[in-house]
C-alpha cells in the first residue's frame, strides 16, 4: 500500500493549527477568567491542545520545505543505472518546474519547463500514487525514434562514445547483476552515461509527443520501463527536477555510504 505522505502531512499541519486556534479563540480566555476569579494559577492546557501548539509550528516548517523546496527520495530500481543506483537517497528540486499545490499537484505559479536530458521525477502516468523518476528525452511535439538500440530526436541522430564495459564490480554496493556497454551520450546539453545491453533486444518504436507531455526514458535502457512502453508523461504529473544524490544506504542490514554525494548529470 502506497501512503500519500503529502497528504498525510497536510492533514495533520491543518487539523494541529485547527485545535490551537480554536482554543485561543474560544477557551483559552475562559480559563484564564476562572482562575482569576478564583485567584488561583492558570490551568495547563488540554493534552490534545499542548500538542498541537508544539506540533503545529514544525509540521507547518516540514509541509512548506517538503511541498515547496526539496523533498527526498530513494531510488527504488536498476532503470537509471549507472547514473543513480538502487539505494540512492536523492533530493529533488521541488520549485525547478513551477511551484505547486501539495496533493493537489495544481501548478500555481509557472517558473521554468523540463529541459532535454534532464533527470525528473514524476507522478507514474498508470498509476498517480507512485513516483518515478526517468530522463527527459523528448519534450512536446518532438519526434523521438529509437531503432536497434539508437536514440534519434527529430530526425538527429543522438551523438554516442563508447567508454567500455560495465558489470556490479564497477559499484561499491549491491546493484542487479550487470554486464553492458558503458556509453557517454550527449542529449541536449546533458552529457551523461548510459548501458546498453548486449543479449537484450532493441525496443524499436517511433512516437511523437503531444502538446504538453514529455517522453522519458531510463539511462538503463535495456532495463527500463518507461515512455517507450506506458506513454508520455503529462505536464501535470511532474513532481520535481532531481539534483543530487546526498547519500546511498541499500538495506537496513548495510552501513549508509557518503562516497556517491554530488550533482546528477
Amino acid at each position: 500500500m502506497n501512503i500519500d505522505f503529502a497528504l498525510v502531512l497536510v492533514v495533520l499541519t491543518s487539523l494541529s493549527g485547527f485545535i490551537w486556534l480554536v482554543d485561543s479563540l474560544l477557551f483559552k480566555q475562559s480559563r484564564m477568567d476562572r482562575s482569576v476569579q478564583k485567584s488561583i494559577e492558570p490551568p495547563r492546557e488540554p493534552v490534545i491542545v499542548e500538542y498541537a501548539r508544539s506540533l503545529f509550528p514544525v509540521l507547518l516548517i516540514v509541509l512548506v520545505f517538503r511541498s515547496f523546496l526539496f523533498e527526498p527520495f530513494k531510488i527504488p530500481s536498476g532503470s537509471m543505472i549507472p547514473t543513480l543506483l538502487v539505494g540512492d537517497f536523492i533530493v529533488v528540486n521541488k520549485y525547478s518546474y513551477g511551484i505547486r499545490l501539495p496533493v493537489l499537484n495544481k501548478k500555481i505559479i509557472d517558473i521554468n519547463l523540463p529541459q532535454r536530458g534532464d533527470v525528473v521525477v514524476f507522478r507514474y502516468p498508470i498509476d498517480p500514487s507512485v513516483n518515478f523518476i526517468k530522463r527527459a528525452v523528448g519534450l512536446p511535439l518532438d519526434k523521438i525514434t529509437y531503432r536497434d538500440k539508437q536514440l534519434f530526436v527529430n530526425g538527429e541522430k543522438v551523438e554516442e562514445t563508447i567508454v567500455g564495459r560495465f558489470g556490479s564490480s564497477d559499484v561499491k554496493c549491491t546493484t542487479p547483476a550487470i554486464d553492458a556497454s558503458l556509453s557517454w551520450e550527449q542529449l541536449g546539453d546533458a552529457n551523461h552515461n548510459i548501458l546498453l545491453h548486449d543479449r537484450s533486444g532493441s525496443r524499436n518504436g517511433q512516437w511523437v509527443v503531444p502538446e504538453g507531455h514529455y517522453f522519458m526514458m531510463g539511462d538503463n535502457r535495456d532495463n527500463s520501463s518507461d515512455s517507450r512502453i506506458w506513454g508520455q508523461v503529462p505536464e501535470k504529473d511532474i513532481v520535481g527536477k532531481a539534483f543530487a544524490i546526498w547519500m546511498h544506504w541499500d538495506s537496513l542490514l548495510s552501513v549508509p555510504s557518503f562516497s556517491r554525494v554530488g550533482l546528477i548529470e
